[in-house]
């Protein structure tokens, strides 16, 4: 039978390692703790080790939420995972993490909308429960950005060494600067289940628009070419993402508050209506600026940009689960989660907790 409506029932995250502070990475590149802070708001990140991938790091967000949930895991009926970084080319992580979670059998979705996957994942959830699909649903966000990281010194990164880097090594990280600094490791998992009460996707307005794909995409790698990976693209550095900052901090403060206002207005409800603004987390300063637009008190915007960095598909659940375990979040609220990612989607969705 079809949901009247569905609620999150647990949360979950998992961040690798230990943090790794600003000051870490101006040991293998020319950058400060005040440089990086002032222009992103971050002070520390984490980072997936060698050979741990975004599905271990899903696996265990979603053991906690399953925890927080008190289900068995074969209670789950369907798996959406969202990730930019698989652990392989094919098969896909969601295959993975349901595997580890000991359900073979049950279907596992991956979705690619990056930073926007959390808007795009809600709606899959929303069809998957109104069509009476599944009645409960696992959704994961989990990145490991380690390996596009432009330095190859990671014991001096993670404080295991404490020689300099060579100038060429430099070199090689600066010209990535703007852009390594940004994201971390990690992955969040919520539980949805059905309910008979009034809950679940309020109104939802998301958007794509592939003639900025370039803004921020990774060059090499892709089935463009024969063969899809060519032995000089290491060389070129062609696994590391290029992007344009500028385009992309103008699009998002100009789309994001757009696509609130619009939200709300197809709702029929005020901003001063929403009790938290749940927004990815790139650029402190792109939330800051959002915020004063939507005429939105700090509190009411949560941030822990500082504390993990850009965890790209990661980054709402992760929010999701702090707020939730510290009280923050309640059920009955009326929440908005915003977003933008690469590809550029974005969008803003109303949300009954």
């Amino acid at each position: 039978m079809p949901a009247r409506g569905y609620e999150i029932i647990g949360t979950g995250h998992h961040v690798p390692g230990e943090p790794v502070p600003n000051d870490r990475l101006a040991r293998v590149m020319d950058t400060s703790d005040e440089w990086i802070f002032k222009r992103s708001g971050i002070r520390q990140r984490h980072y997936a080790g060698e050979g741990e991938g975004a599905s271990d790091l899903g696996t265990k967000a979603a053991r906690r939420a399953i925890e927080a949930a008190r289900i068995d895991p074969a209670e789950i009926d369907y798996i959406v995972l969202a990730t930019m970084t698989p652990d392989y080319v094919f098969p896909g992580s969601a295959a993975l993490v349901g595997a580890n979670l000991g359900i073979p059998g049950v279907p596992a979705l991956d979705i690619r909308q990056q930073c926007g996957a959390m808007l795009f994942g809600y709606q899959i959830v929303d069809g998957l429960m109104k069509s009476g699909a599944a009645r409960t649903v696992l959704f994961v966000g989990a990145e490991a950005h380690a390996g596009f990281m432009p330095w190859e010194d990671w014991d001096v990164v993670t404080g295991d060494a404490t020689r300099e880097v060579t100038a060429e090594a430099r070199a090689r990280a600066d010209a990535h600067r703007s852009l390594a600094v940004l994201f971390g490791d990690g992955a969040g998992a919520l539980v949805f289940r059905a309910t008979d009460r009034e809950a679940g996707l309020v109104k939802m307005k998301i958007h794509t628009d592939g003639r900025h794909a370039k803004a921020l995409y990774v060059p090499g790698g892709g089935f463009r070419t024969r063969p899809y990976w060519k032995k000089d693209m290491f060389d070129e550095q062609a696994h590391i993402p290029r992007m344009d900052g500028r385009e992309l901090f103008k699009f998002a403060v100009t789309k994001l508050p757009q696509a609130a206002r619009a939200v709300c207005e197809e709702a029929g409800v005020g901003l001063g209506d929403v009790d938290l603004f749940l927004a990815h987390q790139a650029n402190d300063r792109i939330n800051e600026y959002v915020r004063e637009q939507l005429g939105a008190p700090r509190e009411r915007m949560p941030m822990n940009i500082d504390r993990f960095g850009n965890t790209s598909a990661g980054t709402v659940p992760i929010l999701i689960d702090e707020v939730t375990r510290s009280g923050l979040l309640q059920k009955g609220q009326l929440n908005m989660i915003l977003a933008l990612g690469a590809g550029v989607h974005w969008g803003a969705a109303l949300v009954r907790w």
